[in-house]
Parts: C-alpha cells; structure tokens; sequence
C-alpha cells in the first residue's frame, strides 16, 4: 500500500517576467507570498511506522528556501523567468536526487494560483 505524505514551505519573494506579453502587469516588479507543497510517496516502514522523516524534507529545502526568501527571482539562476511552472521544474531538479520517492511539487503564489509539478525532464 502506496501513502502519499506531504510537507508545506513558505517564502517571500520579488520578481518580474520577462517573457510576459507586452503590457501584461506581471511584467512589472510585484511579489508574492509563495507556498511550496512537498510531496514523497511511498510504503510505510514497519520500523518506524511512517513513509518518510519530515526532517529529511525539511533538511533538502532549508537551503533553497533561504536563497528564495526576500530574494528577488530573477536573479537566481535558473529562475530568470521565473513562472510557477519554471519554479515547480526547478525546485524538482534540486530535490529529485535528494528526496527519494518525490512525488509531487505544488507552488502556489496566490490563495487562487497554483501549478502541480509531478517530474520530467531535469533544467
């Protein structure tokens, strides 16, 4: 049997897109106050009685949530468009090799506005 365990992160940041159609108001400098959603999916441990340590989770996203924080985006590599969709990609990339069993990346820059990310191809 299959669970699926999931751990929130929050962050705040500025940033602009670029890439943005002409006129469009995200082309602008704005911020959000971003929600990350970790998720690991695996078999429970009959040791310890659970899928993952949330210690881990939280252990692979303390550096990335340090650099993201009252950061601006732009300026991170990778993120120098930094849409939710690229943001999800990028978060993966960083955490695939470290979270085993990394299911699911959900970003969420307003109450409204997520993106679900669930792997592929590494930036």
């Amino acid at each position: 049997m299959s669970f699926r365990l999931t751990k929130d992160f929050r962050f705040e940041s500025a940033q602009t897109l670029p890439n943005a159609p002409a006129g469009h108001k995200c082309a602008k400098m704005h911020g959000h106050s971003f929600k990350v959603e970790i998720t690991v999916e695996g078999e429970i441990d009959p040791q310890t009685g659970w899928v993952y340590d949330h210690a881990k989770i939280s252990a692979a996203m303390r550096p990335l949530v340090d650099q993201l924080d009252h950061a601006y985006l732009n300026d991170i590599p990778g993120l120098e468009n930094p849409t939710i969709e690229l943001m999800a990609n990028w978060f993966w990339a960083k955490l695939s090799s470290q979270l085993p069993g990394l299911a699911e990346i959900v970003i969420h820059e307003t109450p409204k506005a997520r993106c679900a990310y669930r792997g592929g191809k590494k930036s």
